[in-house]
């Protein structure tokens, strides 16, 4: 039996595998000049959301969150339970809400890596759920969880694509990962089937022409963005570029409870036109589609009932 003193590496993970988080890897806190290019011609483009952290430098640099940052630590969170038929809510949303879950599960996380390491004086860990304004997905990369698909998701081995990426931002200094040196099929089928276009044939995409962004967007839709809506029969995000990639075939389901249980398959325009705004953030407010409120679910409800 070896009794060789494990690196701080292996005890974060250990501590992740002990909540059934089987991807976990350790990023550098400063990203190279080659991302900062991507994100300024996506931003030259007119390629953004406009929902990202819209200045670049805080996308590259986790010390201008922490200033004494030493390590990101980035988890995969698996959420896929099978295909259901005729649900007009992408999967990502019909379980509960992946921040709070995710972030419950990293708070539990950060209480223990704290006990383990009492004797790191001032030990510092802040947890980000989609809502910081690194480059989640490239930490993925980077960290060694995945690799990168055509459509810009980070694909793991056992989960496909069907991942949340959680991160913490770390003052104790942990041993890096490296990247997977693997790419995707490259078969595009995600570029030949994504609804609105906005696949690219580089790793790139025009984020304002994703069905899942224009199901989120404020205002009034263009006819086009509405036929795309229609056409594929969903008021809330998307998954089809997900769903013809072959590297989803055969892959687990979430072992994440949360993800499994009380599981909404459709919202109907009945019930939304009878509860007030209030109504729906209390009975919603622990679903992700909720956080553009009732009025976007409301529209994207009308505009299938629209004639054509």
């Amino acid at each position: 039996m070896s009794n060789k003193k494990k690196s701080n590496n292996e005890i974060i993970k250990d501590i992740f595998k002990d909540y059934g988080i089987e991807y976990c890897g350790i990023a550098p806190v400063k990203f190279d000049e080659n991302l900062k290019k991507i994100l300024k011609k996506r931003e030259e483009d007119g390629f953004l959301s406009g929902m990202e952290e819209k200045d670049i430098e805080k996308r590259l640099d986790a010390t201008l969150i922490m200033e004494d940052a030493k390590s990101l630590i980035v988890a995969a969170f698996p959420y896929y339970i099978g295909e259901i038929e005729n649900s007009n809510l992408s999967c990502y949303c019909r379980g509960y809400d992946y921040h709070i879950v995710v972030r419950g599960i990293m708070e539990n996380i950060c209480s223990k890596i704290k006990e383990k390491f009492t004797k790191k004086e001032n030990l510092k860990t802040e947890i980000f759920v989609d809502n910081g304004p690194l480059v989640d997905r490239h930490l993925a990369y980077l960290s060694g969880i995945g690799f990168f698909g055509l459509n810009g998701s980070i694909i793991t081995e056992k989960y496909g694509s069907y991942v949340f990426i959680g991160y913490i931002v770390t003052n104790l200094d942990i041993e890096k990962d490296e990247p997977i040196n693997k790419t995707c099929l490259k078969c595009k089928k995600c570029i030949k089937n994504c609804p609105g276009n906005a696949l690219l044939d580089n790793y790139n995409m025009n984020a304002k022409k994703c069905l899942s962004y224009i199901t989120q967007k404020k205002g009034e839709l263009t006819e086009i963005e509405k036929n795309v809506m229609k056409k594929n029969k969903i008021i809330f995000g998307c998954d089809i570029c997900q769903k013809v990639c072959p590297h989803n075939k055969n892959i687990e389901y979430t072992n994440i409870e949360e993800f499994k249980n009380n599981i909404i398959k459709n919202l109907n325009i009945d019930e939304i036109n009878q509860i007030s705004n209030r109504e729906f953030k209390r009975k919603y407010f622990d679903r992700a589609f909720s956080w553009r409120g009732k009025g976007i679910i409301k529209r994207n409800l009308e505009i299938m009932e629209e004639k054509d």
